[in-house]
């Protein structure tokens, strides 16, 4: 039954490579619109797309993926990296697909922009769903760098221990401090889960033999962060105030999170549940940055289960 549904949905699979902007669709426009929102600065809806689009689309609803204005596959030279203008790409691709309201999908910075676009256009958003999506900056890179220095110092390791000196140091909203911090999470594996499953290490093997996945996977560039740090300041944003409103309007909003996501503690995900309430949100085992990845059928399952 399912390869019967993966063959229908790619009858109904199109590609749109506007001028400025990369999209693509899956599944039938009948059903209800998903836009997913990838995370960055700088990154792609690429590993969304090549792993998990079609087989939402499969579930029943229609997926739109895109990659944000100077990033991934949009090129343009018309590219200032505020949100304003992101906004108004987002709404060319209501236009595009003759879209009244959608539910966003948005990961890590994705979620960012899915909340100030809401805010911005609240009778266009159906529902947000942020996943592995940051409230706080300042305290997700407070998180980053105390468990390294954990790491470190369980380890002796004198040399990352002067780094992280450093950088506690440093002037936390600049950007240098943002980009240090984002790579000591790398280094110690904070955006991949201890224990994946099989279906998750199926999908992340993908990513050295699908050619999209082998080109645009781990494909960054350092303008958009530079970009939005110069002209927005993200490094400092707080979505507190913004999701209490939306909230308080009336808009669904839903959180999925790992417990292997290094970017997070327990505690900003039970804050994050204080907001949105605790039935508005999960919080799984063996998952960590890339949750509809990391725990693909529960993630399907929850959105079916969400977004009806």
């Amino acid at each position: 039954m399912k390869a019967i549904l993966l063959v229908f949905v790619s009858l109904w699979a199109g590609v749109a490579n506007a001028q400025d902007l990369y999209s693509k669709t899956y599944g039938s426009p009948d059903h209800a619109a998903l836009i997913f929102l990838h995370g960055g600065p700088g990154f792609n809806s690429a590993g969304f797309e090549v792993t998990t689009a079609e087989t939402l689309a499969a579930a029943g609803y229609y997926v739109i993926v895109y990659d944000r204005r100077g990033e991934g596959r949009s090129t343009s030279t018309d590219v200032r990296y505020t949100f304003d203008q992101t906004f108004e790409d987002l709404q060319s691709l209501y236009e595009k697909y003759e879209l009244k309201q959608a539910s966003l999908i948005g990961h890590s910075f994705g979620g960012v922009v899915a909340s100030l676009f809401a805010e911005k256009h609240p009778k266009m958003v159906k529902a947000v769903v942020l996943v592995g999506a940051p409230v706080s900056l300042q305290e997700t890179f407070k998180t980053i760098l105390r468990r390294a220095k954990a790491i470190y110092e369980a380890k002796d390791d004198r040399a990352n221990l002067g780094y992280i000196a450093m950088l506690e140091k440093m002037d936390t909203t600049s950007l240098a401090y943002s980009s240090y911090s984002f790579g000591h999470a790398m280094l110690n594996g904070f955006y991949t889960p201890t224990d994946a499953n099989a279906t998750a290490q199926a999908l992340y093997a993908r990513f050295g033999t699908d050619p999209v996945l082998k080109q645009y996977g781990s494909q960054s560039n350092f303008q958009a962060p530079q970009g939005f740090w110069q002209n927005e300041r993200y490094t400092t944003i707080d979505l507190t105030e913004t999701l209490v409103q939306l909230v308080e309007r009336g808009l669904p909003i839903y959180g999925l999170y790992g417990k292997d996501d290094g970017l997070y503690s327990a505690d900003q995900v039970g804050d994050l549940a204080v907001i949105i309430g605790d039935e508005q949100l999960r919080y799984w085992d063996r998952c960590s940055h890339n949750v509809f990845i990391d725990q693909q059928a529960l993630f399907i399952e929850t959105l079916q289960d969400w977004l009806k």
